[in-house]
């Protein structure tokens, strides 16, 4: 009859990465292809591409600051 090796789980605190390690990088891609999307959209829409760029950067901090906003109030 066959016999069945165990798989190993690795714990938690052993991952050889870490979860934002892990996630960094379709974090990024992802960023880059939203960011594409949205000027490209803004230029289609007859904006320059000083105002697109200008008007990406704008939204961006203001996320941030709704973020660390957020934190702030725990």
């Amino acid at each position: 009859m066959p016999t069945v090796a165990a798989t190993p789980i690795t714990p938690p605190d052993q991952h050889v990465v870490t979860a934002r390690e892990a996630i960094e990088p379709l974090y990024e891609k992802l960023e880059l292809q939203t960011e594409s999307l949205v000027l490209s959209a803004a230029l289609e829409a007859g904006w320059s591409p000083d105002e697109a760029t200008k008007a990406l950067a704008a939204l961006r901090l203001q996320d941030a600051l709704s973020t660390l906003d957020e934190q702030s109030g725990q």
